[in-house]
């Protein structure tokens, strides 16, 4: 991109925020996020991880594949269901299909206007499963091999 004679970099065009406001903003972010891996570990160490998982979608996609452990509780469903389902002093992880779909955003707002404190699992079920992490289906447990563009191989996670 160029302003008359002078190249103009796209990605200091808007330059970086002060270290100690992008501090905020990051550890705000994490306030509201956990991601896959993150999540796997902490339901794979054994006992109370301190949250539940709450799979937002349809039945149809629940019998496709969901979390193990998870509670299904379709968002429009959270008005309704949350109370009975959910124990408002235990932190909700929400997730839905994946990126490309906010409906695990849509779950953590109406579980938040309900009083829960709510994480999204960013990648949804698409990168629980890319990710190789075991999941249940209507017919069974279920597992894929790790995608290497999600999960190095043969790593218990991605280092990061």
């Amino acid at each position: 991109m160029t302003t008359g004679q002078t190249a103009v970099n796209p990605v200091l065009h808007v330059a970086p925020a002060e270290p100690a406001t992008a501090a905020a903003h990051f550890r705000a972010n994490l306030a509201f996020h956990a991601d896959v891996s993150d999540v796997a570990a902490a339901l794979a160490a054994g006992g109370d991880p301190g949250f539940v998982v709450v799979d937002s979608r349809s039945a149809q996609a629940w019998g496709q594949g969901h979390v193990p452990g998870a509670v299904h509780l379709p968002t429009a469903l959270v008005p309704e269901q949350a109370e009975h389902l959910l124990d408002r002093s235990v932190p909700v992880v929400t997730y839905c299909w994946g990126p490309g779909c906010n409906g695990a955003t849509r779950a953590a707002l109406a579980l938040a206007e309900r009083g829960f404190r709510v994480k999204e699992m960013l990648g949804g079920f698409e990168y629980w499963v890319r990710e190789g992490f075991p999941y249940e289906t209507w017919q069974g447990p279920e597992r894929r091999a790790a995608d290497p563009l999600t999960a190095p191989e043969g790593a218990a996670d991605c280092g990061c």
